[in-house]
Order: C-alpha cells, then structure tokens, then sequence
C-alpha cells in the first residue's frame, strides 16, 4: 500500500538563490520535525530541499519494506538536483537523516558544510541487533517506535508508533559503513548534541567529533532530548544553524563557488 501523506508530513522545497540546503528528516519521522528550521533556513534566500524519504510519512505498512539502500538513493538524488540548480549545497540533518548527510559528505567533498542533530553514526551493538533478529524471526515485524522523544511538554513528533525491524537492521548496517569512512569527511561541520537523549546518546557525537578530518564545533542543548529542532533548544538549534550556513555558503561565495543566481 501507499497511503496518503500525512497532513504536515509533506516535503518542502523553496527556490531561492545560488546557494542550496539540503535538509534530511530521521528515522520513522518526516518532514514535520524539521520544517521550522527548514523554512528559517529558506528565509535568508537560500534554496532549500527537504524531502520525503521513502516510506515514512504515510502509514508504517508503507515503511515496512523499505531499506538503507532506499533512503540513500533519495538522499543522492535530492542533492543531485539541488548540486544541479545551485553553485553550492550545505546539508542539515536530524538523527538517520545525519546518518545519510554523512555519507553524502563521504561521497561528496564539494558539500560545503554539514550541520548534525544528535547523529547516528556510532554503529548499534551487535548483542541488539541479535535481539531485534530473534523477534524478528518469530514474525513480528515491527518493535515499538522511537518517535517524537521531546523534552517538551505539548510538543509531538508526527513520526510513527512503531519502528520495522528489518528496516532498522538495514539502517545499523548502512551506520556500519558510514562509520567506517567519516575519516573522509572534510568540509566544517556543526554537531548540536542533546545531553539527554533516548533514542540516539550522545557517544555517538563523540565518533563523529574523533573521526572526521574537517574542522568540527560542537555545541551542547542542554534542555532537549532527541528530537530538538522540536524541543526547548529549537531557537537555538535554528540560530546556530543559520550563522552556520550562512558562514560556509558565504565562504564558498568568496572562493568563486557562487555566482549570480539561480533563474
């Protein structure tokens, strides 16, 4: 089946200049969770992506059958087209949706910089996996969901209430051979790190800040849990975020990436 998106759950794209962003959503969650820094991101002029990732954002049948494989073939083509119509790309990304700008970095030295909510790169343990594999082999096919952990009170995730088990083993299997090439990630990056977080902790930041080459700044909320572009530290996360980008596209502007914009 495919149901109908759900209403908020839409992707978002804004045309504005030369330089783009590319905005990535995690796991059994969609656009909702970062449509605000999206669209404060789109307010500075920039063109902005923000799409939908295969499965999510419908019904979680529809999430059942998908794998990484999946959701790097969206990510790639979102940034193919956005790279296509803009002279530079920043990625910004939540969760599994950092999973997958890491990779795009890893893929793609061009990307300016890269800015990372409460990532997921450190590879889960083997001993899980082995547990979700056991009840998965008793043909339950989805655990209970990881969606909307907000410190917040009143504010909600639209993500779904449960996670496919299969889908989330091919997801520990693509952090596998993300983690194993952060090394080639070069351009700046600006990591925001909850200091309690449930779904992802925050030793998986620690992986990201000891094995990546470029120049990393970490910035700790203090007040949020997973989902912080939801949370209390939301101003925050958008305002570093905005300085962020704008700096690295900004520097891409002076060393000749941009010119003009784009028609």
């Amino acid at each position: 089946m495919v149901a109908p998106v759900l209403p908020g759950a839409e992707p978002f794209t804004h045309d504005g200049d030369a330089r783009g962003v590319l905005v990535l959503h995690g796991f059994t969650g969609n656009p909702q969770s970062m449509r605000p820094l999206a669209q404060a991101v789109a307010a500075e002029g920039y063109t902005v992506e923000l799409p939908l990732l295969p499965g999510h954002g419908t019904a979680l049948e529809d999430m059942i059958p998908t794998r990484w494989s999946d959701y790097v073939a969206a990510a790639e083509a979102a940034y193919s087209d956005l790279a296509r119509r803009c002279d530079a790309v920043a990625v910004v990304a939540l969760s599994m949706g950092a999973t997958l700008a890491c990779r795009l970095a890893e893929h793609h030295p061009e990307i300016v910089g890269m800015v990372v909510v409460n990532p997921f790169v450190d590879p889960p343990a083997e001993s899980f996996r082995e547990v979700l594999q056991g009840i998965l082999d008793t043909g339950t096919e989805v655990a209970p969901g990881v969606g909307s952990d907000i410190a917040k009170e009143g504010s909600v995730e639209l993500a779904y209430l449960g996670s496919p088990i299969e889908a989330a083993l091919s997801l520990f299997a693509g952090i596998d051979e993300v983690a194993a090439e952060l090394g080639r990630i070069t351009c700046p990056v600006l990591l925001l790190s909850s200091r309690q977080d449930h779904v992802v902790p925050s030793s998986s930041g620690d992986v990201l800040v000891e094995k990546v080459s470029g120049p990393i700044e970490r910035v700790w909320l203090e007040r949020s849990y997973h989902v912080a572009t939801l949370d209390y530290d939301a101003e925050l996360v958008v305002s570093r975020t905005v300085e962020f980008v704008g700096d690295v596209l900004s520097s891409a502007s002076a060393g000749g990436m941009v010119a003009g914009t784009a028609g």
